[in-house]
């Protein structure tokens, strides 16, 4: 004969019993929203691209996140926000949330000067990102148009511009294409004025629609042109010739020696993003930006990959922040 248990000890087992069970039931609603919370990425990744659509960095970054979207597994779209030599955009990305679901492509000098002109008041430096990888170096070349019958070699543009003054394209103040031509107005007393917008796509229109003299841009923005016979290159300004443009001379060939420019362009997030978000970001873009596909497809667009991850790319960065530093005067700092 079985003894059954008394009133107050069943009332006993049952509240323990039913505790175990919200114990558990409460444990795994723990467990699933914190796996929920640490899956990354688990939604689309917007990158800013701080130049309007059409120029050589918005369609280098739209090309990589064709493969970055394989390696992450979720949509990543890109967004253009044009304006202030790209600092729009670049002020956007640092007011986003650091949930490593907002990045953005940064391109030099225009990210450096942005922050480094007193008149701009910016506090912002190269502390305010995370790093992800660099991805593009692209030197810069002069062009005109091709009918253009005033300048047949860079020299014939040189001279002229000695003695008149001659407007050339800027994707900003204080980008790269306008502190070539400073360098070119202090060094050769040119009268090169530029005329700036929003991108090189609207550059490119300037010139070909004759109301711009001269393209200031880079041998991404131009390979297309100039294989469609639509403009002439008459110099990359870079140390050596480019492998993409083999039969355009450097300045320094044509006698214009130490006359250097160029923009690396990469991708950063704002600053505080979590250190394993951070390492899923960098592990994609190291894999989609050495994918030898994604490789070809740039160098057939006239831009050159040189991938770097942070700490070189910081390294890259500081030393362009020096080079800034050294010709503040030309900026009139």
């Amino acid at each position: 004969m079985i003894k059954l248990f008394g009133r107050k000890k069943w009332i006993s087992i049952m509240v323990v019993g039913l505790m175990l069970i919200i114990s558990g039931c409460s444990s795994k609603q723990s467990s699933s929203e914190k796996d929920s919370s640490e899956a990354f990425p688990n939604g689309p990744i917007k990158v800013i691209v701080s130049y309007s659509a059409g120029g050589s960095s918005d369609l280098g970054a739209r090309l990589l996140m064709q493969y970055v979207e394989k390696e992450l597994g979720v949509p990543v779209v890109v967004e253009n926000r044009p304006g202030a030599g790209g600092w729009v955009g670049w002020e956007e990305l640092l007011m986003a949330e650091p949930d490593g679901n907002t990045i953005a492509l940064i391109n030099t000098p225009n990210l450096m000067t942005g922050y480094m002109d007193p008149s701009t008041g910016r506090k912002q430096n190269l502390e305010s990102f995370e790093l992800i990888a660099n991805h593009i170096t692209d030197p810069g070349v002069i062009a005109v148009r091709k009918d253009d019958e005033r300048f047949n070699s860079v020299e014939d543009l040189i001279e002229y511009a000695k003695k008149n003054t001659t407007t050339t394209t800027s994707t900003g103040a204080l980008g790269d294409d306008h502190i070539a031509s400073l360098k070119l107005n202090k060094e050769l007393e040119t009268k090169f004025n530029a005329v700036h917008n929003g991108g090189t796509g609207e550059s490119v229109t300037a010139v070909l629609g004759g109301h711009v003299d001269v393209l200031f841009a880079n041998i991404g923005d131009v390979t297309t042109l100039s294989k469609d016979n639509e403009v002439k290159v008459l110099a990359v300004m870079a140390e050596e010739r480019s492998p993409i443009l083999p039969d355009v001379p450097t300045l320094g060939e044509e006698g214009y020696e130490g006359i250097v420019s160029g923009s690396s362009r990469g991708y950063a997030a704002p600053k505080g993003v979590d250190k394993e978000k951070m390492k899923v970001l960098r592990e994609a873009f190291e894999k989609a930006i050495n994918n030898p596909e994604q490789i070809e497809k740039m160098k057939e667009t006239g831009l050159q990959v040189n991938y770097l991850d942070q700490d070189p790319y910081m390294e890259l960065l500081r030393e362009d922040e020096k080079g800034i530093k050294g010709i503040s005067d030309l900026l009139g700092w």
